[in-house]
């Protein structure tokens, strides 16, 4: 009998020839997604290994299908790693993504309709602290905290306030459009007075905080939640820290209370990541994306750029366009046709829709993975400066995809063919 077994190409030759493309594009473009970065080789190979034919329902040693002897080492594994590399009491790698770690805080702490409170999605959070659309906003009583329309930074004053007034059950301190180093000790204190568990969401900072180059929640927060890839360069997954205390909790809330069985080779490109990640050169790494971010926003803002809190302390600038002939969407996909891979993105009291904002969102951590440094930077920030002041001119739009693409040959993108 013939086994079925054939390369891709010849099974596929459609998505073959779909993900060749996007190949070249993550290999010639700038992509300056702030959630986005380039994963090595090595977590690409374990997410991709023969660990995906395997379901492993349950925990380590408390499985509901046999087979679990390789399994449960690499779960192990992984969870030994990250808590060494963040120093946490307890981790879980189970959950699918951000979005579910953040569903598991919920389910493990709340009751469908208890008072939340979060960063509003219009000031930098995310969907998952309580926005209007989410199933967050839809299930809880949503209080979200703001920014200060002075300097765009969290107002802490108002925190405080709205916790006393309103006496959450949890409060979050996290973003996704936030340039700004987070003051957890000051959360922590508003949550104590009002009695309320605190959840940190690190996805877009987990790799600076591992690093040491943003300060760490962890020991602060009862629970932190982090998605596996941005700044961390893995896989696309999720991971939750907790206290030894709530240990329990969280875990029967990802399993059984969200999902069934993890996914093997997800876990394993975690573990391999957090190897790296415990590397020396991963804190060089880190570092340079907070050199490169600074650098490109000091550019930037020679040219006229107006950025969002005056500049960025971590991997993310957040630009608004209101003083430009430009809006954000339009922008974005200039320079996407230039080979500079943003989005665009609502800044803090934006007058315009959420589809079509006022703002550009940006972010350093796959230009430095590309080893890419504080020059290039400069040359970042001219070629958006181009694009932008002509965004309807096809001839510098392709002039500057020419010079990118140029550069970009210079500078191997990690785990890219």
């Amino acid at each position: 009998m013939t086994t079925f077994d054939p390369k891709l190409a010849e099974s596929d030759p459609d998505i073959a020839k779909l993900i060749a493309h996007e190949n070249r594009r993550e290999r010639d473009s700038i992509r300056l997604i702030a959630s986005e970065n380039y994963a090595s080789r090595a977590v690409m190979e374990a997410s991709g290994s023969c660990l995906t034919n395997k379901y492993s329902e349950g925990y380590a040693h408390k499985r509901y299908y046999e087979g679990q002897q390789v399994i449960d080492a690499v779960e192990e594994l992984a969870i030994a790693r990250l808590k060494t590399l963040f120093g946490a009491e307890h981790v879980n790698v189970q959950p699918y993504s951000g979005s579910p770690a953040n569903l598991a805080v919920y389910l493990a702490f709340c009751n469908a309709g208890d008072t939340i409170m979060g960063l509003g999605l219009p000031a930098g959070g995310h969907l998952t602290h309580g926005h209007s659309v989410s199933m967050t906003g839809k299930y809880f009583k949503s209080v979200p905290y703001g920014v200060r329309r002075s300097d765009s930074r969290i107002d802490m004053d108002e925190v405080r306030a709205l916790a006393k007034e309103h006496r959450p059950k949890v409060i979050w301190c996290g973003t996704t459009a936030y340039p700004r180093t987070l003051d957890f000790n000051a959360f922590r204190e508003i949550a104590n007075e009002v009695g309320a568990i605190l959840a940190a969401d690190i996805a877009h900072i987990s790799g600076l905080v591992c690093a040491g180059v943003h300060p760490s929640p962890i020991g602060i927060a009862d629970v932190v939640t982090s998605t596996t890839h941005k700044t961390f360069r893995g896989p696309r997954g999720g991971m939750i820290f907790s206290k030894k205390e709530h240990a329990a909790a969280i875990d029967r809330a990802v399993f059984p209370g969200l999902q069934g069985g993890p996914h093997n080779q997800t876990t394993a490109a975690i573990a391999v990541a957090a190897h790296e990640a415990m590397q020396p050169s991963f804190k060089t790494y880190a570092r340079a994306i907070v050199e490169n971010a600074k650098a490109l926003g000091e550019v930037l803002t020679s040219r006229g750029y107006n950025l969002v809190t005056g500049g960025t302390d971590n991997h993310l600038i957040l630009i608004d366009l209101t003083n430009k002939s430009v809006t954000g969407k339009v922008a974005a996909q200039a320079l996407d046709r230039a080979g500079i891979v943003t989005n665009y993105n609502s800044v803090p009291f934006d007058p315009r829709k959420p589809f079509d904002p006022s703002g550009l969102r940006i972010g350093t951590a796959a230009v430095t993975s590309r080893g890419m440094g504080v020059d290039v930077m400069a040359q970042i920030a001219g070629w958006m400066d181009e694009v932008l002041t002509a965004p309807e001119s096809e001839s510098v739009v392709t002039r500057v995809a020419n010079e990118i693409s140029k550069v970009c040959s210079k500078y191997p993108a990690p785990g890219i063919y």
